[in-house]
C-alpha cells in the first residue's frame, strides 16, 4: 500500500511486482518514480537551471511538471506494477480483502543451482 511516496530502490525492496508482491495498491496522492522531482530536476537540468533568469521559477516548473509526467500511481499501474489506485476511504477493506485472499497462501521459490560462496 503505497500512501505517500516511493522512490527507486526503496519503492522496489517494499514488497513491489518486481520481487513478487502479490497486491500492490496506492492512493492518487502516491508518488512513484525512480528518484524525488526536486533531485531529479536539479541532476537533468542542471545546466538549464544555472543558465535561467529566473532559477527558482524554472525549478518549481520543472519540479511540477515532472511529477505531473513521472511521479504519480497512474503511470506504474498503466506498466502493470499496481494492482488498483484507491481512494484513502477504501484502504481498509481492500487490505482486508486481500489479507483473506492470501490467508493460505503457499510459496516456493525455485531450487537454488548454487550456494553463496564464502568471501
Amino acid at each position: 500500500m503505497i500512501t505517500r511516496k516511493a522512490y527507486g530502490g526503496a519503492y522496489d525492496v517494499m514488497s513491489s511486482k518486481h520481487i513478487r508482491g502479490d497486491i500492490n495498491l496506492a492512493w492518487p496522492t502516491a508518488e512513484i518514480a525512480v528518484m524525488g522531482p526536486e533531485g531529479a530536476i536539479d541532476i537533468i537540468f542542471r545546466r538549464e537551471l544555472a543558465e535561467a533568469g529566473d532559477p527558482e521559477g524554472t525549478r518549481a516548473r520543472l519540479v511540477a511538471e515532472y511529477r505531473r509526467q513521472f511521479a504519480n500511481p497512474y503511470v506504474a499501474a498503466g506498466r502493470g506494477y499496481l494492482d488498483d489506485i484507491i481512494e484513502p476511504r477504501e484502504t481498509r477493506p481492500r487490505l482486508i480483502s486481500a489479507l483473506r485472499m492470501l490467508e493460505g497462501k503457499r510459496d516456493r521459490n525455485p531450487p537454488k543451482k548454487h550456494g553463496n560462496i564464502p568471501l
